[in-house]
């Protein structure tokens, strides 16, 4: 992920300072080095409106300020819930404030009086590591959003294919790796002879049910082998001695592992009981 150098000078500055000549200086070096949104205020006390307002990517902030000193300017803008990276690069002569500056969530200090080749390295580095943070943030809302809108074009295109199997089939259906019925639409589990009590206790266990074996078995073996099968019939009797043909259409399911997790498809009654 890169940086244009327009994006770099193009970046939202704002310098707070009660000094005006250290408001000029700094101005005129931001301008100097082709930053062309520059900002300052003289009064801490207007820094978080400003920022909720502007959003800057960089604010040069003075620690020493009569009414409200830097550190209570910083602990004001740690309830902008809208921005969690703080972009504070504070001004102190104050060697012993860097490390509480930091620790109060600074992150980088310029030293007074200025080296103007240190203040331009500085806001360059921080702007960089700034920029690039709003990018990363942004391209993971776009990602989730696209996550968003994928999920509900799959469940709309899901819906569709049901309500169209629906239509063409007496029933829609899904098994789990293991075989058990894990979705039904239509009265499929009725006409396989399936009790709610079965499913529920007995793992969807219809071998008992009057099957024609040989075609149970040859059903099996494409499944087994994870094939898809096309207008497959099988029949069963019932204890009654009626006899039920059906008509199925399956395919397997994988899933972004490539693992098996089961089987779909569609059927109908060919033969309704007597």
């Amino acid at each position: 992920m890169m940086l244009a150098e327009s994006e770099i000078l193009n970046a939202s500055i704002l310098i707070v300072d009660d000094q005006e000549s250290n408001v000029i200086l700094l101005e005129q070096t931001l301008r100097e080095g082709g930053y062309t949104r520059v900002a300052s205020t003289m009064n801490p006390q207007e820094v978080c409106a400003l920022h909720r307002e502007n959003a800057y990517d960089l604010i040069l902030l003075d620690l020493q300020m009569p009414g409200m000193d830097g550190f209570q300017v910083m602990e004001g803008l740690k309830t902008n819930d809208a921005d969690a990276y703080l972009p504070v690069l504070v001004v102190t002569a104050q060697p012993g404030h860097k490390m509480r500056a930091l620790q109060a969530g600074a992150r980088d200090f310029i030293s007074k009086p200025f080296d103007l080749v240190e203040v331009r390295t500085r806001i360059r580095n921080m702007l960089e590591v700034r920029l690039l943070y709003k990018k990363l943030e942004n391209y993971s809302k776009e990602l989730e959003q696209k996550v968003q809108e994928r999920t509900a074009e799959l469940r709309e295109s899901e819906a569709r294919f049901r309500s169209l199997t629906e239509l063409a089939s007496d029933w829609y259906w899904e098994q789990d790796e293991n075989g058990n019925f894990t979705k039904v639409s239509g009265p499929v589990l009725e006409m396989l002879g399936i009790r709610v009590g079965t499913l529920q206790e007995e793992g969807n266990d219809v071998r008992a049910t009057g099957w024609n074996e040989a075609e149970r078995e040859l059903l099996q073996e494409r499944i087994a082998a994870r094939q898809p099968f096309l207008d497959f019939v099988f029949s069963r009797v019932n204890a009654d001695g009626s006899r039920q043909q059906f008509r199925v259409s399956g395919e397997p399911m994988f899933n972004q592992a490539s693992r098996f997790i089961g089987y779909r498809g569609i059927g109908v009654e060919l033969t309704a009981k007597n």
